[in-house]
């Protein structure tokens, strides 16, 4: 199996986020040192989470201190971004790491509106800057890899640009991902032949939602190397926390899931605009403020969470590598939990259950 390592860890306060920062520092290098394969940055803005909010530029940090870890954005929230810029911020990235880089792409957060109106916008035309902006990323590489001057005349975007440069170290650039969960988006994410990234998915759901993608895969005409790599790639999310009994671990996540899903709420609260609407369809029992925690943190821990001693999370990985999964993002920082707590959370991973998983 592969392991990745994904941050999505909160700042409490403006006067801890320069700590924090370099914390996230110190836990990708620590990521690398214990052998997880990759890294992947969110992006949010305003509230603390992601505290170091421009992922692309955090990300060129990672690329001066790392060596062979994989960095990843799980996504980049595309309507925030002038895609001329983020072609070229990206391709400079890739450089910058020499070829490590991997680019989840989303169309914004579907919960806090505030962001898109920190960045003088509303969501509702989100899919479809995030579309414009994908394929302005996809012509400027190409226009950069042929020395082609690029003109663009859409929606959102009118410009013509001699040819891009630097050119990305990745042909024809770095890999676009996208992160999914309906059966029609693995489905035509395989026919595309696009890698995925999914989160909240049960075990029950997962040989389904798989086999969904690689029908997709199937239709899509690819060979079988592209099908094989596309399927070891599929990346589940997952929240882990080993500790040194079941009871400490269960008892510690449980209190810092509860701590994070009560900012979540707060800050959802207080700054989206009065005119805005959550999607129903995009509720679960996690972001559904009307559902209590006593009914919110059970289905987290069910569906969402590896926890508890190095033999039991093995146990719980296993499960994950029966049912399909050969790539698993472990976030291991939660709310505004310790340093320490997270580095030995991550060593014991590292230490005590990926060496179970190797080749």
């Amino acid at each position: 199996m592969q392991f990745g390592w994904l941050t999505l860890a909160l700042s409490p306060s403006a006067d801890e986020d320069a700590a924090r920062i370099e914390q996230q520092i110190e836990q990708v290098c620590y990521a690398e040192e214990l052998g997880f394969s990759d890294v992947w940055l969110t992006e949010h803005y305003f509230t603390g989470e992601s505290v170091y909010n421009d992922a692309v530029l955090f990300a060129a940090a990672l690329a001066m201190r790392t060596e062979r870890i994989r960095l990843g954005f799980a996504v980049v929230q595309m309507p925030f971004h002038h895609p001329v810029r983020l072609a070229t911020q990206l391709a400079l990235l890739d450089n910058l790491s020499k070829g490590r880089v991997d680019v989840g792409v989303g169309k914004g957060t579907v919960y806090n509106e505030y962001e898109f109106v920190g960045h003088g916008l509303r969501s509702d035309d989100s899919r479809e800057r995030m579309e414009e902006a994908v394929d302005i990323l996809q012509q400027a590489w190409a226009a950069a890899w042929s020395e082609t001057p690029l003109r663009y005349d859409g929606k959102f975007q009118q410009f013509e640009i001699p040819s891009l440069r630097p050119r990305p170290v990745q042909q024809p650039g770095p890999p676009l991902w996208r992160s999914v969960i309906s059966p029609a988006s693995f489905t035509e994410c395989g026919r595309l032949g696009i890698p995925i990234l999914t989160a909240r998915l049960g075990v029950e759901k997962i040989k389904e939602r798989w086999a969904t993608y690689e029908a997709g895969l199937a239709e899509g005409g690819h060979d079988e190397a592209t099908c094989k790599r596309l399927m070891a790639q599929i990346a589940l999310w997952r929240n882990v926390y080993v500790a040194e009994s079941d009871a400490q671990a269960e008892d510690e996540l449980s209190q810092l899931i509860l701590d994070t899903r009560h900012h979540m709420i707060h800050v959802r609260e207080a700054h989206n605009p009065k005119d805005f609407v959550i999607d129903p369809m995009m509720l679960n029992p996690w972001t559904d403020p009307a559902v209590s925690d006593t009914e919110a943190l059970p289905y987290v821990m069910e569906t969402g969470c590896l926890f508890g001693t190095p033999e039991r999370v093995r146990e719980q990985v296993a499960e994950l590598r029966d049912v399909g999964v050969q790539h698993l993002l472990c976030q291991t920082g939660f709310g505004d939990m310790s340093q320490e707590q997270n580095l030995t959370s991550m060593r014991r991973f590292g230490e005590g259950v990926m060496p179970a998983f190797g080749d």
